[in-house]
C-alpha cells in the first residue's frame, strides 16, 4: 500500500527512512538531500542547530571526506503519525567508519570506528522538514583514544578558544519547526515514560521492578551493560550529576509490529545545574542542557533491551565554556 504524498517505490515509512539514509550516505546521492530534505529543514543536535539543507549537505560532505567508507545500518525505526498528517520516525543506527581524512577529528589515524546514532525525523510529502539527531560522539572520542572531556577541550581550542567557540545547543537557541506532535498514546510508550520518570525522581527500585534481570543496555560512550547493576549505575550517575535539573519528556512513541517485541521511543531532556558528583566529575554549577533519546524493547519479564543516547562531548563543552 503506497503512502499518500510519498514516492511509490517506498513500501512503508520504515522502508522510506532506511532507503533514503542508504541513498544519501552509501550510494553517494548527496544531491538527493535537495529532494528529501525541505529547503528550510531544522536539524537540532546536542552540538548545534542548523537551518536549511545547504548546511546539511556541506556537513554531510565534510563527514564523508573524513570517513569515506561510512556505513549506516538501521537497527530499528519506531514511528508514529500518518502520511496525511505527517510522521515522526525515531531511527536507531549503528554506523561504521574508518578515519581516513583530515577534519574535526584531526589528522587521519586509520582507526576503525563503530558508534550509534538516533535520529528523530518528521516527514510529510516525501520530505523531512524537522529533525533531532544524537550521535554518540563520546564513543568516537573513546575509540580515537581520548576522553569526552579532552575531545571537548580540543574542539574549543580548534574553534579559537573560549571567546570564539560556539556554545552547544540549548532550548534558548531552538527554532519552532513544522512538527508540533508529541507522539502517540500506545501503552508501551506510556509504560517506558513512567519508568524514566521514576528514575529521574530517584525511585531506583524501578530498575528491579521494570527491567528484565537479563536486560542488555547500550549507553553513551560506547558502554554496553548487562542486568540491573549496570542500568542502575548509568541512570544514577546521570541524575547525581544534575540532581535538581528539570526532566522533560518531549516525545513519546509506543509500537507493536509483526515479528518485533513491543517497543518505545522517547525523546527527553534534562536542564539545570551541574551540582553533583556523577557522570561529569567534580560539580561546577555550570548550566547544562542534556538532549536525550531512549529506545526500549519489552519482553515477558519487563524491559529486555534499552538504548539511550546523549552526547557526552556536548555536555563537557557546556561545562568547560562556563568555567573559562
Amino acid at each position: 500500500m503506497a503512502m499518500a504524498g510519498f514516492d511509490q517505490k517506498w513500501r512503508d515509512f520504515p522502508d522510506y527512512i532506511l532507503g533514503i539514509t542508504k541513498e544519501i550516505w552509501e550510494d553517494r546521492g548527496l544531491n538527493t538531500l535537495e529532494h528529501y530534505y525541505s529547503p528550510d529543514i531544522i536539524v537540532r543536535s546536542p552540538s548545534a542547530i542548523v537551518r536549511g539543507n545547504e548546511g546539511v549537505i556541506s556537513a554531510t560532505m565534510a563527514t564523508l571526506a573524513e570517513f569515506p567508507d561510512r556505513t549506516l545500518f538501521g537497527e530499528d525505526v519506531i514511528w508514529s503519525g500518518t502520511p496525511e498528517q505527517g510522521m515522526l520516525s525515531s531511527h536507531r543506527i549503528t554506523s561504521t567508519a574508518t578515519h581516513l581524512g583530515n577534519g574535526v577529528y584531526g589528522k587521519p589515524t586509520g582507526t576503525k570506528l563503530r558508534y550509534r546514532i538516533i535520529a528523530d525525523c518528521h516527514a510529510i510529502n516525501n520530505q523531512i522538514n524537522d529533525e533531532w539527531l544524537i550521535r554518540d560522539q563520546g564513543a568516537i572520542a573513546a575509540q580515537l583514544g581520548m576522553s569526552s572531556e579532552t575531545f571537548a577541550r580540543n574542539a574549543i581550542e580548534q574553534e579559537g578558544g573560549i571567546e570564539h567557540s560556539a556554545f552547544p545547543f540549548t532550548p534558548e537557541q531552538d527554532i519552532t519547526g513544522p512538527y508540533q506532535g508529541v507522539g502517540n498514546d500506545n501503552e508501551w510508550g506510556s509504560r517506558y515514560a513512567e519508568v524514566l520518570q521514576r528514575l529521574m525522581n530517584a525511585e531506583f527500585s524501578t530498575v528491579v521492578n521494570d527491567y528484565d534481570r537479563a536486560c542488555f543496555s547500550e549507553y553513551p560512550g560506547d558502554r554496553s551493560g548487562l542486568s540491573h547493576g549496570d542500568i542502575d549505575q548509568f541512570w544514577m550517575q546521570l541524575r547525581a550529576a544534575f540532581p535538581n535539573a528539570i526532566f522533560k519528556i518531549h516525545h513519546r512513541i509506543g509500537r507493536e509490529d509483526p515479528m518485533m517485541p513491543p517497543r518505545a521511543a522517547i525523546r527527553w531532556s534534562l536542564t539545570g545545574k551541574h551540582e553533583g558528583y556523577g557522570a561529569f566529575g567534580k560539580p561546577t554549577s555550570a548550566d547544562v542542557h542534556v538532549m536525550g533519546i531512549s529506545h526500549a524493547e519489552f519482553g515477558p519479564w519487563g524491559i529486555r533491551r534499552e538504548f539511550t543516547l546523549y552526547d557526552e562531548t556536548a555536555i563537557w563543552k557546556q561545562i568547560l565554556l562556563q568555567q573559562g
